[in-house]
Protein backbone atom coordinates (compact mmCIF):
# COMPACT_ATOMS: atom_id res chain seq x y z
CA UNK A 1 0.00 0.00 0.00
CA UNK A 2 3.06 2.21 -0.04
CA UNK A 3 3.84 2.79 -3.65
CA UNK A 4 -0.08 3.79 -4.82
CA UNK A 5 -1.84 4.65 -7.80
CA UNK A 6 -2.87 8.44 -8.48
CA UNK A 7 -6.93 6.99 -8.12
CA UNK A 8 -6.21 5.45 -5.02
CA UNK A 9 -5.07 8.86 -3.60
CA UNK A 10 -7.35 10.69 -4.81
CA UNK A 11 -9.92 8.41 -3.35
CA UNK A 12 -7.99 8.94 0.57
CA UNK A 13 -8.27 12.48 -0.18
CA UNK A 14 -12.15 12.41 -1.30
CA UNK A 15 -12.85 10.37 2.01
CA UNK A 16 -10.59 12.01 4.67
CA UNK A 17 -12.16 15.53 2.54
CA UNK A 18 -15.66 14.09 3.38
CA UNK A 19 -15.00 13.31 6.94
CA UNK A 20 -13.04 16.51 7.39
CA UNK A 21 -16.20 18.84 6.21
CA UNK A 22 -18.53 16.88 8.44
CA UNK A 23 -16.83 17.30 11.05
CA UNK A 24 -15.84 20.81 10.73
CA UNK A 25 -19.20 22.13 9.74
CA UNK A 26 -22.01 20.01 10.19
CA UNK A 27 -20.69 18.31 13.89
CA UNK A 28 -18.77 21.79 14.42
CA UNK A 29 -15.87 19.67 15.96
CA UNK A 30 -13.05 22.01 15.92
CA UNK A 31 -10.09 23.27 18.41
CA UNK A 32 -9.03 26.12 16.09
CA UNK A 33 -11.78 28.25 13.37
CA UNK A 34 -10.91 29.24 9.77
CA UNK A 35 -9.71 27.50 6.90
CA UNK A 36 -6.54 26.02 8.42
CA UNK A 37 -7.99 24.42 10.52
CA UNK A 38 -10.35 22.23 8.17
CA UNK A 39 -6.96 21.78 5.77
CA UNK A 40 -5.21 20.29 8.88
CA UNK A 41 -8.07 18.29 9.20
CA UNK A 42 -8.30 17.14 5.93
CA UNK A 43 -4.55 16.08 6.06
CA UNK A 44 -5.10 14.25 9.14
CA UNK A 45 -8.22 12.75 7.48
CA UNK A 46 -5.91 11.22 4.64
CA UNK A 47 -3.71 9.59 6.53
CA UNK A 48 -6.44 8.27 8.77
CA UNK A 49 -8.24 6.89 5.78
CA UNK A 50 -4.77 5.95 4.45
CA UNK A 51 -4.80 3.93 7.81
CA UNK A 52 -8.04 2.70 7.95
CA UNK A 53 -7.65 -0.42 5.78
CA UNK A 54 -4.58 -1.79 7.05
CA UNK A 55 -5.40 -1.41 10.53
CA UNK A 56 -9.63 -2.19 10.55
CA UNK A 57 -9.11 -4.73 7.55
CA UNK A 58 -10.37 -5.04 4.37
CA UNK A 59 -14.22 -5.28 3.80
CA UNK A 60 -17.01 -4.08 1.61
CA UNK A 61 -16.84 -1.71 -1.21
CA UNK A 62 -13.00 -1.59 -2.64
CA UNK A 63 -12.72 1.69 -5.05
CA UNK A 64 -9.11 1.54 -6.54
CA UNK A 65 -7.57 -0.75 -4.04
CA UNK A 66 -9.14 1.32 -1.00
CA UNK A 67 -11.88 -0.10 0.67
CA UNK A 68 -14.23 2.70 1.37
CA UNK A 69 -15.63 1.76 5.03
CA UNK A 70 -12.36 1.07 6.82
CA UNK A 71 -11.02 5.07 5.42
CA UNK A 72 -13.86 6.49 6.75
CA UNK A 73 -13.94 4.76 10.03
CA UNK A 74 -10.20 5.74 10.27
CA UNK A 75 -10.36 9.51 8.81
CA UNK A 76 -12.99 9.86 11.83
CA UNK A 77 -11.47 8.51 14.30
CA UNK A 78 -7.54 10.19 13.26
CA UNK A 79 -9.76 13.38 13.23
CA UNK A 80 -11.73 13.04 16.16
CA UNK A 81 -8.56 11.95 18.25
CA UNK A 82 -6.31 14.87 16.98
CA UNK A 83 -9.01 17.29 17.95
CA UNK A 84 -9.81 15.62 21.33
CA UNK A 85 -6.28 15.75 22.54
CA UNK A 86 -5.41 19.59 21.16
CA UNK A 87 -8.71 20.29 23.46
CA UNK A 88 -7.37 18.30 26.25
CA UNK A 89 -4.33 19.59 25.62
CA UNK A 90 -5.00 22.72 26.13
CA UNK A 91 -7.43 22.31 29.31
CA UNK A 92 -4.47 21.15 30.79
CA UNK A 93 -2.12 24.33 30.01
CA UNK A 94 -5.11 26.39 31.26
CA UNK A 95 -5.62 24.89 34.38
CA UNK A 96 -2.49 24.38 35.58
CA UNK A 97 -1.12 26.44 38.77
CA UNK A 98 -0.30 29.24 38.23
CA UNK A 99 1.61 32.45 40.12
CA UNK A 100 -0.16 35.93 40.53
CA UNK A 101 1.47 37.87 38.73
CA UNK A 102 1.07 38.64 35.61
CA UNK A 103 -2.54 37.43 33.35
CA UNK A 104 -3.30 35.79 30.15
CA UNK A 105 -5.31 37.28 27.55
CA UNK A 106 -7.90 34.63 28.64
CA UNK A 107 -8.02 35.80 32.35
CA UNK A 108 -5.81 33.36 33.84
CA UNK A 109 -3.09 34.16 35.83
CA UNK A 110 0.15 33.17 34.95
CA UNK A 111 3.71 33.13 36.23
CA UNK A 112 6.27 35.84 36.32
Amino acid sequence: MLAMSFGSFLVLLVVGAVVALVYHYAFRYRFLEGWDSLVGKVAIGWLGAWLGSPVLGHWLWPIEQIYVVPAILGAAMAIHLNVLWWKARAKVNETRQVGPTEQRPSGMKTAA
